[in-house]
């Protein structure tokens, strides 16, 4: 299956039927009154939510959507028909945006929710209702009003617990294998991940969370580097991130150095992001000799100055990633719990994903350009960005 997380689509809502302008006309009535009927309320275009989907695919084949028009009005007070409303289904985490204005319209993060995007013209009236004692045979109508029309852009956010983020290569994968029943591709070469992979953590009967790999980030990430800018909005779904380091790199490379770009790409692209509970984990100790592995965590830690959770992992392994997960189910189920009890902590998480929302359209926006060219039903375009995904869950 091909990912997809961003699609420019075009949304009509149908026009209002027409009033009718019309005259009785029966036997034995020489002055038959008005008798024009309304015309029909167009359709409208909703959107919503549904778990069945995890991709924009469908998208990017059909981009124009229209909802039916209304039917005239006819004579005998018969009203049109009104013209069905129109249903879209998209995935959860879409944040729909208006192209032309910049506007995020809605963001869909449950099942079942229903967003309006393009309102329905109105009907007209027929001439029965300008009927009055003055005049008694109105040859006045009014006309449906067109349906609204909008440009919007789709962006696809995958809906995780717990995002994995580090330089490439720094072991994201292998960990997410490690924990969890999804098989993202591993390699000894940096971009391995080109795509999300979520993984659901099942640690017993009914305690579980969902892990995104990231695909890895590079310096320069928050100006488009690499593939940066397109996956570090993930992240800005989920409630908590590993920071993940290698503290063995293959070309020797600084792990001090690697885990500040990141740090440093964080708050370029959502200082609201950078804010976000971030612990640090320490990967592939097994590289190291033993009687250096704890000197060199702790120097690492030192120099980064680091005061957040730290953990010593192997993830090829499996040592330490056990407490890992452990940690982060009680952290997330205590957070749930406060959000739920408090709804000042509520708030507050609800503040800080506006916050990440509208930094991260921001920046996109900057990278992109003020404004897209229009995208008619009939244009082509190129699929060209589009990659596989797997996202797998545990038995």
């Amino acid at each position: 299956m091909q990912f997809v997380d961003e699609a420019s689509i075009i949304v009509e809502a149908g026009k209002g039927g027409n009033g009718c302008l019309s005259f009785r006309r029966e036997k034995y009535v020489p002055k038959g009154g008005p008798d024009g009927g309304d015309g029909g309320h167009g359709g409208s275009v909703y959107l919503i939510g549904d778990d069945s989907l995890n991709t924009l695919i469908d998208f990017k084949y059909q981009r124009f959507y229209k909802a039916q028009n209304g039917q005239p009005g006819q004579g005998r007070q018969m009203s049109g028909r009104a013209g069905e409303d129109l249903h879209v289904k998209v995935p959860v985490g879409t944040t729909v945006i208006d192209e032309d204005t910049l506007e995020v319209i809605a963001d869909v993060t449950e099942i079942g929710q229903v967003v309006l995007v393009a309102q329905a013209g109105r009907r007209g009236l027929g001439n029965i209702h300008f009927k009055s004692s003055t005049n008694r045979a109105p040859r006045r109508t009014t006309p449906g009003t067109e349906g609204e029309r909008r440009n919007l852009r789709l962006e696809m956010k995958v809906m995780a617990d717990v995002g994995l983020l580090g330089l490439p290569n720094a072991g994201k994968s292998t960990l997410i294998r490690s924990v969890s029943a999804a098989k993202p591709k591993v390699a000894n070469y940096p971009f391995t991940t080109l795509v999300p992979n979520l993984g659901v953590v099942k640690l017993g009967m009914h305690e579980h969370f969902v892990m995104a790999d990231v695909p890895g980030l590079i310096e320069g990430a928050s100006d488009g580097a690499g593939l940066g800018l397109r996956f570090l909005k993930h992240l800005t779904r989920t409630r908590l991130l590993f920071h993940v380091v290698d503290v063995a790199p293959f070309d020797e490379s600084d792990p001090v150095q690697a885990a500040e770009a990141i740090i440093h790409e964080l708050g370029e692209f959502s200082p609201a992001l950078a804010e976000l509970p971030r612990w640090l984990v320490l990967n592939k100790l097994d590289l190291l000799p033993a009687e250096e592995r704890e000197a060199t965590a702790d120097e690492i830690v030192r120099r980064l100055g680091w005061q957040g959770p730290v953990f010593r992992v192997s993830a090829i392994s499996g040592d330490g990633t056990d407490a890992l997960v452990q940690a982060a189910y009680r952290w997330l189920t205590e957070q749930r719990r406060l959000e739920h009890e408090d709804e000042e902590a509520a708030e507050r998480a609800r503040e800080m994903r506006e916050r990440m929302e509208e930094e991260a359209v921001a920046r996109t926006e900057a990278r992109l350009g003020r404004k897209r060219p229009r995208v008619d039903e009939d244009d082509d375009f190129d699929d060209d960005d589009d990659h596989d995904v797997e996202i797998e869950y545990a038995p």
